[in-house]
């Protein structure tokens, strides 16, 4: 299923999405192996070779340790001669050197042929001059025979690309597991369906050959195959792996059901709407993958800096190299090169670019365990800034669904008999008010009467026969159409209409007996959103097409601080303009096609993962179950990501600013301290450990 969601093979770099090729290779500007563009979460072919790179090399740099601490014992104990011990060191360190860390060098090679240093140009540079001086010294020994005893430091360029290999295996662990909740997503996905036949009979077939439109049946504690609605019967679905959501939610004929999702009760029969990448999981796995691999604006900070740190510390390292090298004390080449290694290693800004990118893997992660999908960086950083919320009403606030909300009755009969009536005759109605209140009736498990002499009058309701008895249903212009007096109920509905609700009365032989209210329900979880969020300060504004009093009623009762009724779809970006021209940063949230220009105009558009695919593909977070808790909870988890980042910032800045004048020999003239090369590289990978440690614990938080 994966595999066939993009049939034109791309790869991009995860550290530059901006390079992008047909086939495998390497960046063009830091060498990093491409990656799939709609990779296979949990597979990745450059960590099972840099985990192989990794042990190999420390299988080398144990006996080179051995060798270079007890090189002097051997020499005294059993006449082990110098020459053996350099020349046994320099054959192990070549291949670790040359071949297990030859990623190392054709990213530091890329990076400064293109003029784009980073961490690899440090490295790359760092461990070449320790590993070539080394080699040097066993040259002159072994062809001119100079027994000067010489230092060799093989092992320090062993043991240093030893730890970067073990740096980028952490790393490259950490960016798989980033996606443990996508991981788990496709876990869960069938890997067949049980397609129903032209004639009628079923089998079991592969998930990728089901097409848009096939009929498909789905028994207890079998998973949904794919996007689609009920055609028969009903089911009991676990949708918490898309969600997030522990509750079961109740599907009938007509409703959604999502793919991968689990049917917990009786069997059913679907229809197929959506299949291969146009699936919602198809689609939570190419927007968070994508997400990752974009940048926040903070990014160019670190940016920026690197892109001048870098060349600083190599003229660093090169004025530690002079300086040693004329001021030090003998052997004076050793010295300098020992302390220029140190400089470059312990400066490379390696903790500096994981800072982000590892807030931001962790932070998406996080959200998409909420149901909250976060298409990129950008949004995620301007949502931390928000103080004005913009919400559509209908669809978003509330349920976007008519429901029966009151039945009044006036005569001596109760309100089931009155439903019994209403729902008889609106069973052969089309309109959309006729849905909520046949939805009552199956709810109450009511059987319905026969209906004869059905008639339609468009725009104001229905009439027909029941047992024998006319029966009638509409609103005011119907009744005074019919001649029927429904002054009684008028007045005793007068205060449904002022609340916005739409009336309808239902008439027996002529005599009003019944009053039917319906609205669009508040959904439960906006009461909560709207305290969230209030007690975050920000201000909250309703647009709405609906008609004022409706709209003041829904914004009483949410107590929404600004109210614009009446509002054409043209209008509601006109209004998100004029906030941000008076300052604010605003984010608006709507489900609609209607919505698509203000979402795409707001500084953060949130679309209900409910609504429509171009709301959707307008906003910059969805939430997939339309719950507006979301709204509040991302905003927390952007201001959680961005502290996160800071810290990661802060403490890279820091460590680089005291370790590099320490590598360069500042304690020398006062405490004889240096800083091997070896405890340099140590250093450097504690740092961004340190950073990806800090990283994770936004997958923990509690938002």
């Amino acid at each position: 299923m994966i595999d066939k969601m993009d049939q034109t093979k791309e790869y991009i770099c995860p550290m530059h999405p901006q390079v992008v090729k047909s086939q495998e290779g390497s960046c063009d500007i830091c060498g990093m192996a491409l990656e799939p563009k709609n990779k296979e979460w949990g597979k990745n072919l450059e960590l099972k070779k840099m985990v192989l790179r990794f042990w190999i090399s420390i299988s080398l740099v144990i006996p080179i340790l051995i060798l270079s601490m007890f090189g002097s014992y051997l020499s005294s104990r059993f006449g082990w001669a110098f020459g053996s011990n350099i020349l046994i060191q320099a054959i192990l360190a070549t291949p670790i050197v040359l071949w297990c860390g030859a990623p190392l060098f054709k990213k530091g090679w890329y990076s400064i042929i293109n003029l784009s240093f980073n961490m690899f140009t440090l490295i790359s540079l760092g461990i070449g001059a320790a590993y070539l001086y080394s080699l040097i010294v066993v040259f002159l020994f072994f062809t001119l025979n100079l027994n000067l005893q010489m230092n060799v430091y093989f092992e320090a360029a062993s043991v240093i690309t030893a730890l970067v290999l073990l740096g980028q295996v952490l790393e490259l662990k950490v960016r798989v597991k980033a996606g443990d909740a996508i991981k788990k997503l496709l876990t869960l996905s069938p890997k067949s369906a049980r397609i129903i036949l032209e004639d009628g009979r079923e089998e079991d077939v592969p998930l990728d050959d089901i097409k848009k439109g096939n009929k498909l049946r789905v028994r207890p504690g079998e998973k949904v195959p794919v996007d689609g609605k009920i055609l028969e019967g009903s089911g009991v679905i676990d949708e918490s792996m898309i969600t997030g959501e522990p509750f079961l939610a109740s599907k009938n004929i007509g409703d959604k059901v999502i793919g991968a999702t689990i049917n917990k009760s009786s069997s059913f029969i679907m229809i197929a709407e959506k299949v291969g990448k146009d699936t919602l999981l198809s689609q939570i796995i190419h927007l968070v993958s994508e997400a990752e691999r974009s940048k926040a604006p903070i990014q160019k900070l670190a940016d920026t800096v690197s892109s001048y740190f870098v060349p600083a510390v190599i003229i660093v390292a090169f004025l530690t190299f002079i300086s040693w090298l004329f001021l030090g004390p003998s052997p004076k080449l050793a010295h300098a090169l020992i302390n220029s290694v140190a400089v470059l290693i312990i400066a490379c800004p390696c903790a500096l670019g994981l800072a982000t990118p590892m807030s931001i893997m962790a932070g998406v992660g996080r959200g998409a365990m909420e149901g909250i999908l976060i298409k990129n960086a950008e949004a995620l950083e301007k949502m931390s800034k928000i103080d004005t919320v913009v919400f559509d009403k209908t669809g978003t606030l509330t349920e976007g669904k008519p429901k029966l909300t009151t039945i009044r009755s006036v005569s001596e009969k109760t309100e089931d008999e009155l439903l019994l009536l209403a729902a008889s005759l609106e069973i052969a109605s089309e309109h959309p008010l006729a849905l909520p209140i046949i939805a009552m009736a199956k709810e109450k498990n009511i059987s319905l009467l026969p209906l004869k002499n059905f008639n339609n009058f468009s725009g104001k309701g229905i009439i027909g026969t029941i047992n024998e008895s006319l029966v009638a249903i509409g609103n005011k212009m119907l009744f005074s159409d019919l001649k029927i007096d429904i002054s009684n109920l008028l007045e005793k509905s007068e205060d449904l209409s002022l609340q916005g609700q739409t009336i309808l009365y239902l008439s027996l032989e002529n005599k009003g007996i019944g009053i039917f209210a319906i609205s669009d329900v508040i959904k439960d979880s906006t009461f909560e959103a709207v305290k969230m969020l209030h007690k975050e300060g920000i201000r909250l504004i309703m647009l709405t097409g609906d008609n004022k009093i409706t709209a003041a009623t829904v914004g009483k009762q949410l107590d929404i601080d600004e109210i614009e009724a009446e509002v054409l779809p043209t209008d509601k970006n006109k209004i998100i303009n004029k906030l941000q021209e008076q300052g604010r940063l605003v984010a608006m949230a709507g489900d609609g096609i209607n919505d698509a220009p203000a979402l795409a105009l707001a500084d953060v558009g949130i679309a209900m993962g409910t609504g429509s695919d171009i709301a959707i593909e307008s906003g910059g977070i969805i939430l997939i179950k339309g719950d507006l808790r979301g709204v509040a909870k991302v905003r927390r988890l952007s201001i959680l990501t961005m502290r996160n980042i800071r810290q990661n910032l802060w403490f890279a800045f820091i460590y680089n600013s005291l370790g590099v004048p320490i590598a360069a020999g500042i304690l020398y003239p006062f405490f004889g301290l240096l800083l091997s090369p070896i405890i340099a590289s140590l250093a450097m990978i504690l740092s961004s450990v340190s950073v990806i440690t800090n990283s994770l614990r936004l997958k923990k938080i509690k938002i």
